[in-house]
C-alpha cells in the first residue's frame, strides 16, 4: 500500500503512517514542537548529520498561560493550537514529508486536560503526539546543543514557556539533568503570597548543589525567550553579525544586561527591536537568566539555535552519524549542490604549504573554505565577491563562531575580488584579528589562483605544486604544458605574494628533447 493509501486507511493516525516509511535517509523528515508558549512545525531536508530547514513556521498560542492556577490549558490557546496543528498537518502532507514526529513539552504534559487535548489533535489533524518527560526534554534539548556544537562543555538551559531545563556536559558527555517550573509563563502566576519571583526561581536553582561545579565554565542558553534577548543585546552592543547560534557574551556582561531588561517598562521594551512578540515573557526571562548567572557563574554565554528539534533528529542517527563533523557535513553538501567540476577536498593538499603549524581547528576551516570555494560561480561576475561574501556569512552552518564565521566569508570574498578591505566587509573585519584577517586574504588568493589555473577541474592541481621558501612562492607547473601558464595565473601569483610579503615565480621545466 502507498504512503498516500495507508494515510487515507488511518485516517486518525497520519503521523503513524508517515513514520513507517522513514528509515533514515534523505527523505524530508520533520518536527512539530507543541511548547507551553508556541507551536512550531519544521522540515528538514533529510535525516543527516547537518540537515537544512526547509520551512519553519511557528505559532504563538500560549497553551501554558493559567496552567499554574487553574490546572488546565488556556481555552483560547487550545482552539488555536488545533487549528495550528491541522494545518501543519496538511503542509507537511503536501511537502511530501516522509517521517513527521511530534513532541509535546511541559503544558501539556503538566495540565489535567492534557490528555484531552491530545487525543483532540488525533481526531481533528490525525496526528500522534509523543508527551516528553521533563528528563527526556532536557535530554533532547542537551543533544541539540551538541549537534551544532560538538564537545560543549558547561550548562546547557532550555527555558520553555512553563519549564526550565538544566542539563550539564562534561566535553559532549550528558550528565546531570533536571527540570524546574520556571517558564515565564508560571513564573507571570506567581503572586506575592509566594514570595515572588525571585525568591521562587532562587529557592529551585539553590536546590542544586551541583550547579556550583559550573563555575567559570560556559553556559549555552536555548528557547526562544533567550533568543530574543540574543537579538536585543545584538541591537543594544551595534554587534555586526545577527545569526543566533554561537552568538556570546560575557557572564558579566549579560547579568548588566538582564538586570536593565527587569528594570524597564513595557512601552521601553516596545521601542527595543525584535522584542514586541514576547513583551509580556521577556522580563521574567531576563529574570531566570540574571538569577542563574548569579548562582551558577559561568565564564560567558554561547547562545545555541539548536535545541529540542534538532536534538530529537540528532537522536535519531546512527553513533557514526553523531560522530560527523556537522561543519563539514553542511559545507561537503554545499559544494555537492553547486560546484562546477572536480573536487574542491583537493585544494587542500595543494595549499598546505603556505599555512605551516596550522593547529587541528585552523586546518578545518582551511578544509570548509575549500569545499564553499566555487560558491559563486554562476553569478554576474561583478557581484560575485559580494554574493559568495553574504552567503558564507549568513548561511546557518553550525559548529562556527562568529570569528570563524567571519574568517570564512573574508576568505571567500578574497577568492573572487582578490581583496577584503572594502567597505561590505568593514563591519566583519571586527570580528578577526589582523592575523586572522591576513590569513583569510592569503587563503582567498591562493584559492583564485587554485581556480584560474584549474578552470574549476581541480585534478589538475595535482600535476603542480605550490611551494613557500627562501623569501619566496613558486608555482611549479609540469613540463608537459598540460597545466599552461597565463597573464591571468601569473597575475595571481604576484597578488598573491604580494599578500605574504614575498617574491612570486612560475617555474614551467623544459620539456626533455628525445633522443636522436
Amino acid at each position: 500500500m502507498s504512503k498516500d493509501n495507508r494515510a487515507a486507511a488511518v485516517p486518525g493516525d497520519v503521523s503513524a503512517a508517515w513514520n513507517t516509511s522513514a528509515g533514515g535517509t534523505a527523505e524530508r523528515v520533520g518536527v512539530i514542537d507543541i511548547g507551553s508558549n508556541s507551536i512550531r512545525l519544521v522540515v528538514y531536508d533529510g535525516l543527516t548529520r547537518s540537515p537544512l530547514a526547509l520551512f519553519n513556521e511557528k505559532v504563538l498560542c500560549g497553551l501554558g498561560r493559567g496552567v499554574e492556577k487553574s490546572g488546565l490549558l488556556n481555552p483560547d490557546g487550545v482552539g488555536q493550537g488545533l487549528a495550528a496543528l491541522e494545518r501543519f498537518a496538511t503542509l507537511a502532507q503536501g511537502m511530501r514529508v516522509g517521517r513527521l514526529d511530534v513532541i509535546a513539552t511541559a503544558a501539556v504534559r503538566d495540565a489535567q486536560d492534557g490528555a484531552a487535548f491530545v487525543d483532540a489533535i488525533r481526531r481533528r489533524a490525525g496526528l500522534t503526539v509523543r508527551v516528553i518527560s521533563g528528563e527526556e526534554e532536557a535530554r533532547l534539548s542537551a543533544m541539540g546543543v551538541l549537534s551544532g556544537t560538538p564537545g560543549a562543555d558547561g550548562l546547557v538551559g532550555d527555558l520553555g514557556g512553563g519549564s526550565l531545563e538544566l542539563v550539564t556536559l562534561d566535553q559532549g558527555v550528558i550528565g546531570k539533568q533536571v527540570t524546574l517550573p520556571l517558564g515565564p509563563l508560571r513564573l507571570m502566576e506567581v503572586g506575592a503570597s509566594k514570595g515572588g519571583p525571585v525568591k521562587l526561581i532562587d529557592q529551585q536553582l539553590e536546590s542544586l548543589p551541583w550547579l556550583s561545579a559550573m563555575k567559570g565554565r560556559p553556559f549555552y542558553p536555548v528557547g526562544g525567550s533567550w533568543r530574543a534577548i540574543a537579538k536585543l543585546h545584538m541591537e543594544q552592543s551595534g554587534h555586526p553579525l545577527h545569526i543566533i547560534h554561537h552568538y556570546t557574551i560575557p557572564a558579566a556582561d549579560a547579568r548588566e544586561f538582564t538586570a536593565l531588561i527587569g528594570r524597564q517598562s513595557r512601552s521601553s521594551l516596545e521601542k527595543m527591536a525584535g522584542s514586541r512578540r514576547r513583551l509580556d515573557t521577556l522580563p521574567f526571562a531576563g529574570l531566570v537568566l540574571e538569577r542563574l548567572l548569579r548562582i551558577a557563574q559561568p565564564s560567558k554565554l554561547v547562545f545555541s539555535a539548536y535545541g529540542l528539534r534538532e536534538g530529537h533528529l540528532y537522536s535519531l542517527l546512527s553513533p557514526e552519524g553523531q560522530r560527523e563533523d556537522p561543519l563539514m557535513a553542511s559545507a561537503a553538501d554545499w559544494a555537492r549542490r553547486f560546484v562546477r567540476m572536480g573536487d574542491p577536498a583537493l585544494l587542500m593538499s595543494w595549499t598546505a604549504g603556505l599555512f605551516a603549524g596550522e593547529d587541528d581547528n585552523a586546518i578545518r576551516l582551511r578544509h570548509a573554505a575549500c569545499l564553499l570555494s566555487d560558491v559563486g560561480w554562476a553569478d554576474h561576475p561583478d557581484y560575485r565577491a559580494e554574493h559568495a561574501f553574504l552567503r558564507v556569512l549568513r548561511y546557518p552552518f553550525p559548529a562556527l563562531d562568529h570569528d570563524e564565521r567571519a574568517f570564512l566569508a573574508l576568505a571567500a570574498h578574497a577568492r573572487y575580488s582578490g581583496t577584503i578591505d572594502v567597505p561590505l566587509t568593514a563591519p566583519v573585519r571586527t570580528l578577526v584579528t589582523e592575523g586572522q584577517g591576513m590569513k583569510a586574504l592569503v587563503l582567498g588568493l591562493a584559492l583564485r589562483l587554485a581556480h584560474t589555473l584549474s578552470g574549476g577541474a581541480t585534478a589538475l592541481l595535482e600535476r603542480t605544486s605550490l611551494k613557500v621558501g627562501d623569501g619566496r612562492i613558486v608555482l611549479t607547473l609540469p613540463d608537459d604544458g598540460s597545466v599552461p601558464s597565463g597573464e591571468a595565473v601569473q597575475r595571481r601569483i604576484d597578488a598573491l605574494a604580494k599578500a605574504m610579503n614575498v617574491k612570486g615565480d612560475v617555474v614551467q621545466p623544459l620539456r626533455p628533447q628525445a633522443a636522436e
